[in-house]
């Protein structure tokens, strides 16, 4: 029986992630009431990329694992969600590491995790 590991599956390899604050800004210009229509086009234009952003990661991600299962043709994969997130989760880490200049801190707080949690997966991807 054939794992999900046999076959490298080709995911995310020209998908940038895109980080936006554009929720926090919203929030916070009309906290301060001082939301201008130039600001409000700027976040609309942001909230878009990021939806454009996401939903074409999904389409990659989507589309990798249809050419990944075509790939094993009869052959029954196993530990799928594992490989994915092993798959996906060090490009993630490289490229997030790359837009925080190494600081650890920042990047844990883009990715929304612990530092301590993010050192530990920078150390299982081979990263520190």
């Amino acid at each position: 029986m054939a794992s999900g590991y046999n076959t490298a599956p080709r995911i995310l390899t020209s998908t940038r992630w895109r980080h936006s604050r554009s929720k926090h800004k919203a929030h916070q210009n009309k906290n301060t009431g001082t939301r201008t229509a130039r600001a409000e086009q700027s976040i609309n234009q942001d909230e878009a990329a990021e939806d454009m952003s996401k939903e074409s990661i999904q389409e990659v991600v989507q589309k990798s694992l249809e050419d990944y299962f075509n790939d094993l043709g009869e052959q029954k994969p196993t530990n799928i969600y594992d490989m994915m997130v092993l798959t996906v989760e060090k490009p993630v880490l490289e490229v997030v590491m790359s837009r925080a200049d190494g600081n650890q801190s920042h990047a844990a707080q883009m990715l929304g995790i612990n530092r301590n949690t993010l050192r530990k997966k920078l150390q299982e991807h081979g990263l520190l």
